[in-house]
């Protein structure tokens, strides 16, 4: 039990440092929450504080990542196949969202005032620039197909483990929904972003309060429930 317990408080501190180190990637970067023309005037004045964002937000996602295993090693005694799924879907979110940083990276390139662009009138560089940081947000709309539908299958688990409250388990299966209600906004309903509220207040309160009773709390005194399978 003490194993399982270090177990879930290593968990609940990776998840943390994820969310806390995601919230000051974008307070030096403004290319979360910011539109696309705000992150272009803040990187031409603020060169430097965007490269400390985009830097800290890759390596947060790191940290995300490895939330993901110990998780992984902490459910999968409920059911291992479950627990697997859900650690390859936190991956391939994780994928796509590294790999959409090129395109901040791209961004930041065109607008460097490096000798070789002098060719491209400031207008254009800006444009450019633009368009990559859009793709940066359409990558990143993407990466949240993978990264909502994991929380069906750990929500799953949390609710059937035994040793962590079932309204946690509720709450993130009722954040994978809306998570993807949010990607179908973005993609077919854009002018509307007043939908995607409510799931991202729900996102909030499901991941806050799962990392917050890992870290806290760790798990109940109580074996895990096994699959049939385990059994």
């Amino acid at each position: 039990m003490n194993s399982i317990k270090k177990t879930a408080r290593i968990a609940g501190l990776l998840y943390f440092i994820y969310i806390i180190a995601s919230i000051i990637a974008d307070l030096f970067g403004h290319f979360v929450f910011a539109d696309a023309s705000a992150t272009v005037s803040h990187i031409m004045a603020h060169e430097s504080l965007f490269r400390i964002g985009v830097v800290i937000s890759l390596f947060s996602y790191v940290f995300f990542l490895l939330a993901a295993w110990y998780l992984y090693v902490l459910l999968k005694a409920v059911n291992k196949t479950i627990a697997l799924l859900f650690l390859l879907l936190n991956l391939g979110g994780f994928v796509i969202l590294v790999y959409s940083h090129l395109n901040l990276f791209s961004s930041l390139t065109l607008l460097s005032g490096a000798d070789y662009l002098k060719v491209f009138q400031p207008d254009q560089l800006q444009a450019q620039a633009t368009l990559f940081i859009n793709l940066y947000k359409t990558g990143s709309t993407i990466a949240q197909i993978p990264f909502g539908v994991w929380l069906l299958p750990l929500g799953y688990l949390v609710f059937k483990s035994g040793f962590l409250p079932k309204i946690l388990g509720i709450l993130l299966i009722v954040d994978c929904f809306g998570l993807l209600i949010y990607v179908c906004q973005r993609f077919l309903l854009p002018g509307y972003a007043v939908i995607a509220y409510p799931c991202w207040a729900m996102g909030f309160i499901a991941e806050v309060s799962l990392t917050l009773w890992l870290l806290i709390n760790g798990v109940k005194n109580q074996k895990p429930t096994l699959s049939d399978g385990q059994q």
